[in-house]
C-alpha cells in the first residue's frame, strides 16, 4: 500500500490511524507529534515528524523538521527519542541524539524560514548535516509493513514508566527545565561562581551524577550529599571566594519536587559523554568569553605550513609553541616535538579533554597542558614584600623560564586563534541588541591596558594581543583573528602601541569557522613583536572555503581621513530638510547602515540632514553602496576623497540617480512628505490630484539650487549619462505601472520607490518587507528585475570612479 495520492492533512491522519493509534497526535509548528500521556508525568514526547504529500526528499525535510525545532526553541523541552520523516510512500527515523548539538552551535541562524529549501542557511545545513542523514532508517510502505509496526512498538514503548529516563539524548533540555525550577533555589553567588570557573550546571551535573557514583566524583566541580552541595576544592580553587559547600534558600523544597519525576544517575554508558558536553550546558557568552572557535583542520593545516614557510621546516627544534587560548588542542595536532609544545586554556574541563587524548596518543606531555586565565592570571609567582610566595604561577616551570629569557621569548611562538566576542555588536548599534559587558569587560588586562587599547578594548582578541605584545616582549605572535587591527578606525589607539614587522599571512572566510558566522574574513597573520614596526601596508594571501587560492589583497593602516570627515564638511543646518542620511563607521561591514530616510531614529548611528547639500549625500551614499559588500573587502576603510570628483558632473548625476532607486533608499510617503519622486504627474500619467513636492524633479530640470553640487551652472538641467538614463527609465516603468492601481485601497499617490515595492511584496508576520519573490504580481517583478539590473549596470560605471577619487584603495 501507499498514500502518494492523499494531501497533506489527509495523510497524516492516515499514517496515524495506521501505526500510531496507541498514541496521542497533534499538529501546529512541527507537522506530526506523537506523544503518551503518563499518569503521573504528563505528556511524553515520543516523536516529532515532517510530512510532505506525495514523494520527497527525506533528507530535506529532517532539515525542514530540525530548522523549526530551532527556530521555536523545542529543543529546550522534553524532547523525543526519535525525529521521523514521511510521505506518501515511505518513512524514516532518525535519533534525536544524533543531532542534539546542531542547536548549540553559534554558527547556525535558525531565525530562517524552515521551508525554504532554497536558503543559503538550509543548504548549509544539509551539507554539513548529510552524513548524519545517510544513517537514517527508512522503511516503505508497501514492502516494509510489518518491519515499520515492529520498528514503531519497539521504540515508542512508553508502558512501566514511573519516572523520566535521563540519557544523553535529552540531558540537555532537561536542564534547561532544571535552572528555571532549581536554579534560584540553591544559596550561592552566581556572579562569584562564574568568575571561579563554576555554572550552574556543574550544580545540575552534580545533582545528576553524583548520587553513589564514586568513580564519578573526581571528574565533577560539585558533588551533592543529600542536603547540601560540596564543591571539589582541588579542582576549583575557589579559595575563599566562596564557602567549599552550599546548602539551599529553601530547604530543598524545589530541588526534591523536581527530581521526584526523573530517574537519577542516568545509565553508567552515558556518564562520560554527559561530563565530556558540559560545553552544549553553557551559556552563550560565556562560551564566547572562553573563544569556543573551533578551528577547521584545513586552515591549521594551512597555518602550520605558513610558519615552515616562514622559519624554515625544520623550525619546531629551534622555537618554542604556546597555545595560550588552546580549547581541546587542535590547533597543536600537526606538531611532534612535543617537548617545546605547550597549551594553556579557560577551562579545567577542556585540560581533562585533552589529558583524556594524550592518554590515546595525542603528541604532548601533561604537566605543559594547564588550566590558565591569560586575561587574569599571572606568568610568575605573586609574592609579598618578604619575598613570601602568595600566589603561585599555574604556568610550567619550564615555560617560566622561557618568558624570562630575552634570547628564548624571541623563540616562543603564541600559536592561537583567541576569542572574538566583543561587548557591542551591530545590533548593539542598531538599538535592537544589549551591550555584552561581562564578555570584554570583566578581567584584569582590559583595566590594565584601557588607556592603549582605546575602543578596541571592547575586542578580547586585542586584550590578548596587548597582553603578549607588552609582557612577553620580543615573541612571534601567529594569530587567527578578524583584521580589524590592521585598519579600523576602532584599533587606531591600539595601533600606536602595537609596532611589528609583519611576516607573512593569509584570510579565509569566517563562516568556515565553527560558531563564527558572518561575511567577513579571518586571517592568519605572523608578527615578529622584537622589530618595531609601524604598520603601514600588509599583502595577505586569499583563500576561498575549500582552499583554493584566489589571490592577494592589501591592507592600509592610512592616516588619511575617513570619509565621515569628508561628509561633515558639507553638513549644513536649515529648516528645509528634505530627509536625512543615516551613516555608521567608514568601512563594508557598516555599510549595511547607509540608507536614505525621513527623519531621524532613536540610535547609536550618525545622522545628517539633506538640504542643499543632496549631491554630496548622493555621492557619499552610492560611493558606500556601489561595490559589493564581500568577506574580503569586508575590513576596506572609506577615505576623505581627493578634489578630481568635483570636476566630473557625470560621476555626480550618475550618483544621484544611483541613491534613488537603491534598496537602502528608505524615504516613505507614511512617515512624512516624499521629496524624492524624479518624475512629474504629467509623465505618470496621473490625472487625478497633484503630489505634494516636486522638489526632486525640479532639482533633475535645474530649478532648484544647491550650493554643494559644482555643476557649474546653479540652474542648468542635470544631463544623465546612458546608464543613468536607463535606470530612471525603469524606474518611470515601474511607477506608471503602480499608479495604474489608484482603485487599490492600499494606493498612495505620492508613493515612494520604498512604498511602492511595499505594495506589491508586502511585509511579513514580523513586519519585515518580503522579498521581491514573494510578489504575486509578475509584470511587477519584470518590472523590478529590470531596474535592478539597469542599477547595477550603474554600479560597475561608478565603482572605478571610486578608487580615482581616492574613497578608497586598491
Amino acid at each position: 500500500m501507499n498514500f502518494i495520492h492523499l494531501s497533506e492533512e489527509p495523510l497524516k491522519s492516515k499514517i496515524k490511524d495506521t501505526y500510531f493509534t496507541k498514541f496521542s497526535y497533534s499538529g501546529s509548528k512541527i507537522d506530526f507529534t506523537i506523544t503518551y500521556k503518563h499518569k503521573n508525568l504528563g505528556e511524553i514526547n515520543l516523536l516529532w515528524a515532517e510530512a510532505k504529500k506525495g514523494e520527497s526528499d527525506i533528507k530535506k525535510s529532517f532539515i525542514q523538521l530540525i530548522l523549526t525545532i530551532g527556530k521555536y526553541k523545542f529543543y529546550t523541552e522534553q524532547t523525543p527519542n526519535l525525529l521521523c520523516a514521511f510521505d506518501g510512500i515511505k518513512m524514516a527515523f532518525l535519533p534525536f541524539i544524533k543531532i542534539q548539538e546542531v542547536f548549540y552551535q553559534n554558527d547556525i541562524d535558525f531565525s530562517v524560514t524552515p521551508s525554504n529549501h532554497k536558503s543559503e542557511q538550509f543548504l548549509k545545513l544539509l551539507k554539513q548535516l548529510n552524513t548524519i542523514l545517510d544513517e537514517a532508517q527508512i522503511f516503505y510502505y508497501e514492502k516494509n509493513d510489518e518491519e515499520l509496526k515492529a520498528f514503531i512498538k519497539e521504540n515508542l514503548t512508553s508502558e512501566n514508566i514511573s519516572k523520566f529516563k535521563i540519557d544523553k539524548n535529552n540531558f540537555v533540555s532537561i536542564y534547561y527545565k532544571w535552572s528555571k525550577s532549581v536554579k534560584d533555589s540553591i544559596s550561592i553567588d552566581w556572579d562569584l561562581a562564574k568568575k571561579s570557573g563554576i555554572i550552574d550546571a556543574d550544580f545540575y551535573l552534580a545533582d545528576l551524577l553524583s548520587k553513589d557514583n564514586v568513580s564519578i566524583v573526581e571528574k565533577l566541580f560539585a558533588v551533592l550529599k543529600k542536603d547540601y552541595y560540596e564543591f571539589n576544592e582541588k579542582k576549583t580553587e575557589l579559595g575563599s571566594i566562596i564557602a567549599e559547600k552550599t546548602g539551599f534558600k529553601d530547604h530543598q523544597k524545589a530541588h526534591k519536587e523536581f527530581w521526584a519525576i526523573y530517574e537519577r544517575p542516568p545509565r553508567e554508558e552515558f556518564w562520560d559523554y554527559i561530563i565530556k558536553r558540559r560545553d552544549l550546558l553553557v551559556d552563550q557568552d560565556i562560551r564566547e568569553r572562553k573563544g569556543a572557535f573551533f578551528t577547521p583542520r584545513i586552515w591549521v593545516d594551512k597555518a602550520c605550513e605558513y610558519l615552515s614557510k616562514t622559519f624554515g621546516e625544520d623550525y619546531e627544534d629551534e622555537y618554542y609553541i604556546w597555545d595560550l587560548a588552546g580549547g581541546t588542542g587542535n590547533l597543536l595536532a600537526n606538531f611532534t616535538n612535543k617537548k617545546n609544545i605547550f597549551c594553556s586554556t579557560l577551562d579545567k574541563a577542556d585540560i581533562d579533554v585533552i589529558h583524556e587524548r594524550i592518554k590515546n596518543g595525542a603528541n604532548l606531555f601533561e604537566n605543559h597542558v594547564f588550566q590558565f586565565d591569560f586575561l587574569n592570571d599571572e606568568f610568575f609567582d605573586e609574592k609579598d614584600d618578604k619575598g613570601n610566595i602568595k600566589q603561585k604561577s599555574k604556568l610550567p616551570l619550564n615555560l617560566q623560564e622561557i618568558l624570562k629569557d630575552e634570547n628564548k621569548r624571541k623563540k616562543l611562538i603564541i600559536f592561537i586563534n583567541p576569542p572574538y566576542a566583543e561587548a557591542s555588536n551591530s545590533k548593539t548599534a542598531s538599538g535592537t541588541g544589549n551591550h555584552k559587558s561581562r564578555v570584554a569587560r570583566e578581567n584584569k588586562i582590559c583595566e590594565k591596558y584601557k588607556d592603549i587599547l582605546g575602543k578596541a578594548n571592547n575586542e578580547l582578541f586585542a586584550q590578548f594581543f596587548i597582553r603578549i605584545y607588552c609582557e612577553i616582549e620580543g615573541a612571534i605572535l601567529a594569530s587567527f583573528s578578524t583584521l580589524k587591527y590592521v585598519n579600523s578606525t576602532n584599533f587606531i589607539k591600539f595601533r600606536e602601541s602595537f609596532k611589528a614587522k609583519f611576516l607573512k599571512g593569509f584570510m579565509v572566510p569566517a563562516y568556515t569557522f565553527d560558531n563564527v558566522k558572518g561575511n567577513f574574513p579571518i586571517g592568519f597573520l605572523i608578527w615578529d613583536t622584537s622589530k618595531k614596526e609601524e604598520i603601514k601596508k600588509i599583502k595577505l594571501d586569499v583563500f576561498n572555503e575549500n582552499g583554493n587560492f584566489l589571490g592577494k589583497k592589501n591592507f592600509y593602516n592610512d592616516k588619511k581621513e575617513s570619509i565621515n570627515k569628508w561628509l561633515r564638511t558639507f553638513n549644513k543646518k536649515d529648516d528645509n530638510n528634505i530627509g536625512v542620511l543615516m551613516a555608521d563607521a567608514p568601512d563594508f561591514q557598516q555599510n549595511n547602515h547607509i540608507a536614505i530616510l525621513n527623519k531621524k531614529r532613536n540610535v547609536h548611528l550618525i545622522f545628517q540632514d539633506i538640504n542643499e547639500n543632496i549631491i554630496n549625500i548622493a555621492i557619499y551614499f552610492s560611493v558606500r553602496h556601489a561595490i559589493e559588500h564581500t568577506c574580503i573587502n569586508h575590513n576596506d576603510q572609506f577615505l576623505y576623497p581627493n578634489n578630481l570628483y568635483k570636476n566630473d558632473d557625470e560621476f555626480k548625476s550618475d550618483c544621484l540617480a544611483f541613491m534613488l532607486f537603491h534598496g537602502k533608499n528608505r524615504i516613505s510617503s507614511k512617515e512624512g512628505t516624499n521629496h524624492f519622486i524624479p518624475f512629474s504627474e504629467k509623465e505618470l500619467n496621473i490625472t487625478k490630484e497633484a503630489f505634494e513636492s516636486d522638489f526632486m524633479y525640479k532639482f533633475i530640470n535645474g530649478k532648484i539650487k544647491d550650493e554643494n553640487s559644482l555643476f557649474g551652472d546653479e540652474l542648468a538641467k542635470i544631463e544623465f549619462s546612458p546608464q543613468a538614463k536607463e535606470l530612471l527609465k525603469a524606474g518611470k516603468e515601474l511607477f506608471k505601472y503602480y499608479h495604474t492601481h489608484s482603485e487599490d485601497k492600499n494606493y498612495l499617490v505620492n508613493a515612494s520607490f520604498y512604498d511602492i515595492k511595499e505594495f506589491f511584496q508586502g511585509r511579513d508576520e514580523k513586519g519585515k518587507m518580503n522579498t521581491p519573490a514573494k510578489a504575486k504580481d509578475e509584470h511587477y517583478k519584470f518590472l523590478l528585475g529590470q531596474l535592478n539590473e539597469s542599477l547595477n549596470t550603474l554600479a560597475k560605471k561608478i565603482e572605478p570612479k571610486i578608487y580615482e577619487y581616492g574613497f578608497l584603495k586598491e
